[in-house]
């Protein structure tokens, strides 16, 4: 095991390299969500597309799953393991269960008769289709990364003291969740 200085050093790089990373994010999807703005003025433009209910209801998931990561630091940081396992397995599910949703919000989409691709898409749901595939890979990262704290955990590589793993995955996943819930907003107001 390190000395506590050694890991305060090795959690700042770390969080530093996350930070960078997340700015890069931030810069794609302003770019998605400006060409979006641009072409509203296409002739093929739906304005009066709505959000199917799957992605509102995948919102609170993602909302609720941010609430317990959160809970999970909070618990490792008070040295209760029980509670962080519960934590992140309970994250994992909503997590999963977020993915599940986006799907059943693509089906619903296809539903009403509009497609992503094809002679009978149009730019408004291929924007759509894009935007929530690129989030969804970054959710992949996301949850591989959850997948690794939870190993970890039972590994017992964190403690009250060394925590910086759930730490940084914990912020990953509640800027990912700051970032759809910007996307459903964004795809459901601007019209």
């Amino acid at each position: 095991m390190i000395n506590q200085e050694e890991y305060d050093n090795k959690a700042k790089s770390y969080k530093m390299l996350l930070w960078f990373g997340m700015i890069s994010v931030v810069m794609m999807f302003a770019g998605f969500t400006s060409a979006y703005v641009i072409s509203k003025s296409r002739p093929d433009w739906l304005s009066d597309f709505t959000m199917p209910n799957a992605f509102l209801i995948s919102t609170l998931v993602m909302i609720v799953s941010s609430i317990t990561f959160h809970l999970a630091v909070k618990a490792i940081k008070q040295n209760n393991l029980r509670n962080t396992s519960l934590m992140l397995w309970i994250t994992l599910v909503l997590g999963v269960t977020f993915v599940g949703l986006q799907f059943v919000g693509f089906a619903q989409v296809i539903d009403s008769g509009l497609y992503f691709t094809g002679s009978e898409s149009t730019i408004t749901t291929s924007f759509l289709y894009i935007v929530v595939i690129v989030h969804l890979a970054h959710l992949f990262g996301g949850l591989v990364s959850l997948l690794i704290v939870i190993y970890n955990h039972y590994k017992q590589k964190y403690n009250a003291a060394q925590h910086v793993g759930i730490e940084l995955s914990a912020t990953f996943w509640h800027f990912l969740d700051f970032l759809w819930l910007y996307l459903f907003l964004f795809f459901s107001f601007y019209k």
